[in-house]
């Protein structure tokens, strides 16, 4: 899977790399793009190759908690930008680049909807840092305070259609029936896949998927 993209994005990589310093490398896209698989695939890439252990640091681990999001009233767009820690985000990205020390990071559980704190630990070894996530391009702070940490860029453009089957799809796998898997997609995800592919910045490199 993402064969072609693959090989593109690592002969880029060979061209960036620096064996004295961390580099850093994000992979953003809408929900269900298919970002997820493509940053993990190219994580088990890197660590075959000589360039050195390679690690993926999720997004997702910034979500807000539950109850804060009810205090908010925002519980019914967890997943939008504002519902996400964006902030602490952008300072644990700051501290990948720096890496001077192991870091521990959070990560989202999604059996439980919560954030399990400190669950994942970054090795002052690891010399490439992979981050994924929907919002990484954002062109709009805090988000785009992440840019200045990156060296290399990348955006999966999901075909809309085939997004938003898969949306549904999802919900359904949740238990919900056809009718609320359908609410929950188009009421909430397909909004922020939108606003994804409208307020993004251009990538360095861009792949257009049928996922």
């Amino acid at each position: 899977m993402f064969i072609k993209e693959r090989k593109t994005i690592l002969s880029r990589i060979a061209k960036i790399y620096k064996s004295d310093r961390r580099t850093i490398i994000a992979v953003a896209g809408p929900p269900a793009a298919g970002k997820s698989t493509l940053a993990e695939l190219l994580v088990d890439d890197l660590n075959s190759t000589e360039r050195g252990k390679a690690a993926l640091v999720p997004m997702d681990g910034f979500h807000l908690d539950n109850a804060q999001l009810d205090k908010m009233g925002l519980r019914h767009r967890k997943g939008a930008p504002e519902t996400f820690d964006a902030v602490g985000f952008v300072k644990l990205v700051c501290r990948i680049s720096e890496n001077q020390s192991d870091i521990y990071y959070p990560t989202f559980d999604r059996t439980v909807d919560a954030v399990i704190p400190e669950a994942q630990a970054l090795s002052l070894e690891t010399q490439i840092v992979v981050i994924e996530g929907n919002y990484l391009l954002l062109n709009e702070q805090p988000w785009s305070n992440l840019i200045p940490f990156l060296d290399l860029t990348i955006f999966v453009r999901p075909n809309l259609e085939t997004l938003k089957e898969r949306l549904i799809e999802r919900w359904r796998e949740h238990g919900f029936g056809e009718n609320a898997a359908l609410d929950k997609a188009m009421g909430n995800d397909i909004p922020n896949a939108l606003y994804v592919l409208e307020k993004s910045k251009a990538a360095d490199l861009e792949f257009k998927t049928n996922a």
